[in-house]
């Protein structure tokens, strides 16, 4: 089961001028995940699948340029 303890984000932006006004315009991510022994092909998996379904991907994206990363311990 997700929690705290298995599963964190780091994230980090880029805010710079654009024509005078201020927008975000870039963000990172970087999950850490400490996952069952054995899981880590279906994590992967996940990962490359979970842009399309996720809300705040889908509000932001073609906006602002999203990229994430995953750090992954068997557990």
């Amino acid at each position: 089961m997700p929690s705290a303890e298995n599963l964190t984000a780091e994230v980090e932006g880029d805010i710079e001028d654009v024509n005078g006004v201020l927008k975000i315009t870039e963000i990172r991510l970087r999950y850490r995940i400490k996952a069952p022994a054995g899981k880590r092909e279906a994590i992967e998996r996940l990962l490359g699948q979970y842009a399309e379904a996720c809300p705040a991907y889908q509000s932001v994206k073609g906006c602002i340029d999203c990229s994430w990363t995953a750090e992954i311990e068997e557990v």
